[in-house]
């Protein structure tokens, strides 16, 4: 593993060579949270209530802040994967001594993890502004543990959608609607507490609120409970995912066309 550390420790470095471009580009998350800030202001305001479904406007600020910054800052490894197979760039790392899904790994988590430092930080002081001061400290190792599931979760369905360019070339309209899912049925938009129960359950067995609305749940409100369940499932998709993922690459290698180079 040590040739994979090294790769991200590469990316890392190259990727803290330049905070001032990430914090520009991270600049985006302060429009979504006013506007987010707005929207939620106002139905707390017309509900007349403090507490909907068991947060609060301040928690569910800190729960957007979170789920926002898990989406802005998790890799895009389908887009990078669909491009090296249309300029046929990916032939020349299919050729080296690595296994190719833990070199995107190593890149990607190297990359990922400035940037959602710096997308935390900026939109944090925002939040801190508008909604309050932020959860118990006592709430960030476990929502920690649980985010990181939820970037590997993101990390394999990525991978996923890349390989098919392997078949397909371009992969943008699958990721649209990934992405889709991830806003209705992950909780980006709208915190799952906020939906019928019909659509929490129906939820609740996909893979999709295992990436984004339980780290960002556990980070607003400590439930050891939710925890356990959260973990659970983020190991049992991890599984799922991850072995379809190598399977899907090693089926994908023997019909991979390379046109580009």
């Amino acid at each position: 593993m040590k040739k994979y550390l090294a790769i991200f420790k590469i990316n890392l470095l190259n990727s803290l060579a330049y905070p001032a471009e990430i914090a520009t580009r991270s600049g985006m998350i302060l429009v979504f949270m006013f506007v987010f800030f707005q929207l939620w202001y106002v139905t707390y305001t017309a509900s007349g209530l403090q507490v909907l479904n068991g947060l609060t406007l301040r928690d569910t600020m800190w729960y957007l802040l979170l789920a926002e910054t898990l989406e802005l800052g998790r890799p895009r490894l389908a887009r990078v994967i669909s491009q090296q197979v249309k300029d046929g760039s990916i032939a020349y790392l299919l050729d080296k001594p690595y296994d190719f899904m833990l070199y995107q790994l190593g890149i990607g988590l190297g990359e990922s993890l400035p940037r959602m430092g710096i997308l935390f930080i900026i939109g944090g002081i925002l939040v801190w502004a508008l909604a309050g001061a932020p959860p118990d400290l006592q709430n960030w190792p476990l929502a920690f543990l649980a985010f990181s599931g939820a970037w590997l979760l993101h990390f394999c369905v990525n991978g996923l959608i890349g390989l098919a360019a392997f078949v397909a070339e371009e992969v943008a309209p699958f990721e649209w609607i990934y992405q889709k899912l991830v806003f209705i049925l992950g909780g980006l938009l709208i915190p799952l507490d906020f939906y019928p129960a019909w659509l929490q359950t129906l939820s609740k067995f996909l893979p999709f609120a295992y990436m984004m609305y339980g780290p960002a749940r556990l980070f607003v409100r400590q439930d050891i409970q939710l925890f356990i369940q959260i973990i659970i499932g983020q190991l049992f998709w991890l599984a799922l995912l991850g072995g379809l993922l190598a399977l899907t690459f090693a089926r994908g290698m023997r019909r991979l066309a390379i046109n580009g180079g």
